[in-house]
C-alpha cells in the first residue's frame, strides 16, 4: 500500500498537532512496555545469569539450582539472554533491576516497531494500531524472556517483506539471524515454522502461477520466481543448519521437543491452555479478533493468499495455547495497522467535516491521549521504577515472600536443608536467597527421572482434597515455605511432625521435629 494514499488532507499548520499525536502515541508504547519484575521467572533467569558471569561463561552439565533433580541434564535454551540479563543486573548495580525493566521494554517496543513497520503507512497509524495491539499483549509482557522470540519473529518476518520486494540480498540474513536467535531463546522453533510455511505457500503460489498465468494480475502480492525460491530455500537451509551451533548441540532439539509434547505439563499450565475468552486477557483478545473481523469485512479486498495462510496458521496456534497470542499479534500487526488507515481514510470521504476541522480532531485527540498518560501513566511508571530501583521494598506490595526471606536470612539455623516452595515461588527464592536449593520453579515442568516427575509430584502434594504428603518423605524435605492458608499449609499444620516457625499475611514456613 501506498503511504501517500493515506496521508489525511490537512494543512501544513496542523502537521505539528499530528507529530504531537505521534509522541503522545509513543507514550503510550513506553507505558506499556515498561512493566515492574514482577515475573516469576524472571529470578531465576538472574541467578543463572549472575552464575553464567561468575564461572567465566561455562554452563553448568546439571541443575545447579534444586535438591530434587540435581542430576537433570540441564539445557537452558535461552541462555545467552541469562549472560546479558546478568551483565546489566551485575553491573548497573544498585540500579539493575531498572537495566533489566529497559531491557525488555526495548525488546518488546522494538518487536512491535519492526512489525508495524512493514506497513508502508504514516506514522501515526503504525504507532495507533501498536497501542491497541500491545494493551491486549499486556497480560503477556514484563519480564519475560519470550519477548526475544518476538523480536526475532518481527525480523524474519521484515526480511521476507524485503526479499518479497526483490531484494535478494536480504535472504542472507537469515542465517546469522537464526544463529543468533537459537542461543537467545528456544523461541527460535517458531521462526523455523513460519519459515516452513512462508517456502511451502510460496511453493503453491508458484506453482499456481505456472499452471494459470493469467491469475497473476489478480494477485495483490508479490511472488518469488522459481530462481529466488531456490535461494530463499538454500538460505533457510543454512539459517536451520546454523542453529546447530549452540552449547547443547542436538539435545537443545530434544529439550525443547519433549517440552512441546508434554502433555501432563500442557494440561496443567495455564499458558499452554486453550484460550478461554473469560476473564480480562481472554476479553481483550476477543474484542482484538472481533475488531479485526469486522476491519477485514469492510475494508480488505485483496488477493494475498500467502499473507492468509501464515495469518490463518499463527491464529490455529493462538487459539489452542495462550502462549501463542501475542505470536498472533506480532504477525497480524501490519494488517491491522494497514486496515486502520483504510478505516480512516474511508471516514474521512464519507464525513467531510472531519476533513475540514482536521486541527480540531487532532487536538481532541492529543488532549485525551495527554489526559490518559496522565491519570494512568504516571503512577505505573512510579510503580515501574521502585520494582525496578528498590525491589525489596517494592516486594512488600506484592504477593512474592519478600519478607519471610528477611526472617530466613537472619534466622537460617532455624530452618532446614531440604527445602518444599510452592511453584511460584521457586525462581523469586533462587534471586533472593542464592545459597538454598529449591524443590521446583519454573524450569522444570517437563523434567523427570525415572519416578521422579518432579511437576505431576508437585501438583499431586497440592491436591485440594487430599494432599499427597508421601511426596514430603521421597524427596527428605523437611522445611517448607508455604502459601498460608493453602490446602497443603493446612495438612501440614494438622500434622504432628510439622511445627509452624514464621508466620505472615502471605506465607508461613513450617520445620519437620526429627
Amino acid at each position: 500500500m501506498n503511504a501517500d494514499s493515506f496521508r489525511p488532507s490537512v494543512p501544513r499548520a496542523h502537521k505539528f498537532l499530528r507529530v504531537i499525536l505521534d509522541f503522545l502515541l509513543l507514550g503510550f508504547v513506553l507505558n506499556l512496555t515498561l512493566q515492574p519484575l514482577v515475573e516469576p521467572d524472571i529470578g531465576w533467569h538472574l541467578r543463572a545469569g549472575l552464575d553464567l558471569i561468575a564461572h567465566g561463561w561455562t554452563l553448568p552439565e546439571t541443575d545447579p539450582y534444586s535438591h530434587t533433580m540435581p542430576d537433570w541434564r540441564w539445557v537452558e535454551h535461552a541462555w545467552l539472554t541469562d549472560g546479558l540479563l546478568g551483565l546489566m543486573y551485575g553491573g548497573l548495580e544498585p540500579f539493575g533491576g531498572l537495566g533489566v525493566i529497559l531491557f525488555f521494554a526495548a525488546v518488546a517496543s522494538l518487536a512491535w516497531w519492526i512489525a508495524a513497520d512493514q506497513a508502508s503507512l504514516p506514522r501515526t497509524y503504525r504507532l495507533a494500531a501498536m497501542v491497541a495491539s500491545l494493551w491486549v499483549a499486556l497480560p503477556f509482557l514484563g519480564a519475560r524472556t519470550q519477548l526475544v522470540s518476538l523480536l526475532g519473529v518481527a525480523v524474519l518476518l521484515r526480511v521476507w517483506n524485503h526479499i518479497q520486494k526483490g531484494r535478494r540480498q536480504w535472504m542472507w540474513i537469515l542465517p546469522p539471524l537464526f544463529l543468533l536467535w537459537a542461543n537467545l531463546h528456544g523461541g527460535f522453533t517458531a521462526g523455523l515454522f513460519l519459515s516452513g510455511v512462508i517456502v511451502l505457500g510460496t511453493l503453491l503460489e508458484r506453482l499456481f502461477l505456472d499452471r494459470w498465468p493469467a491469475r497473476a494480475a489478480s494477485l495483490d502480492e508479490s511472488v518469488l520466481s522459481w530462481a529466488d525460491l531456490r535461494r530463499c530455500m538454500f538460505a533457510i537451509g543454512i539459517a536451520a543448519a546454523m542453529t546447530r551451533l549452540n552449547p547443547y548441540g542436538w539435545s537443545l532439539y530434544v529439550e525443547i521437543y519433549e517440552s512441546l509434547t508434554d502433555r501432563f505439563m500442557i494440561d496443567t499450565l495455564r499458558e499452554w491452555q486453550p484460550v478461554s475468552f473469560q476473564g480480562w486477557a481472554g476479553r481483550a483478545y476477543g474484542c482484538y479478533l472481533a475488531g479485526l473481523a469486522c476491519l477485514m469485512t469492510g475494508w480488505y479486498r485483496r488477493v494475498e493468499p500467502l499473507r492468509w495462510v501464515m495469518l490463518m496458521n499463527v491464529l490455529v496456534l493462538s487459539l489452542l495455547h495462550w502462549r501463542n497470542v501475542t505470536l498472533f499479534l506480532i504477525v497480524s500487526l501490519p494488517l491491522v495497522a494497514e486496515l486502520l488507515a483504510l478505516c480512516v481514510a474511508s471516514c474521512l470521504r464519507w464525513a467531510s467535516a472531519l476533513r475540514t476541522h482536521a486541527g480540531a480532531s487532532f487536538l481532541a485527540l492529543a488532549i485525551m491521549a495527554v489526559s490518559a498518560l496522565a491519570t494512568m501513566g504516571l503512577e505505573h511508571l512510579a510503580h515501574v521504577w521502585r520494582s525496578g530501583s528498590a525491589p525489596g521494598t517494592y516486594f512488600e506490595q506484592t504477593g512474592y515472600p519478600i519478607e519471610a526471606v528477611r526472617w530466613i536470612r537472619n534466622h537460617r539455623e532455624e530452618v532446614g536443608t531440604r527445602l518444599y516452595n510452592d511453584y511460584g515461588y521457586g525462581g523469586f527464592l533462587l534471586w533472593q536467597l542464592p545459597d538454598e536449593k529449591i524443590f521446583i520453579d519454573g524450569r522444570m515442568p517437563a523434567w523427570r527421572i525415572g519416578d521422579r516427575l518432579i511437576f505431576q509430584n508437585y501438583v499431586d502434594l497440592n491436591r485440594e482434597d487430599s494432599p499427597e504428603l508421601d511426596v514430603l518423605e521421597r524427596y527428605r524435605v523437611d522445611w517448607a515455605l508455604i502459601q498460608r492458608d493453602s490446602a497443603l499449609a493446612r495438612a501440614l499444620m494438622a500434622h504432628h511432625a510439622w511445627k509452624t516457625i514464621y508466620t505472615d499475611v502471605k506465607v508461613m514456613i513450617l520445620r519437620k521435629q526429627m
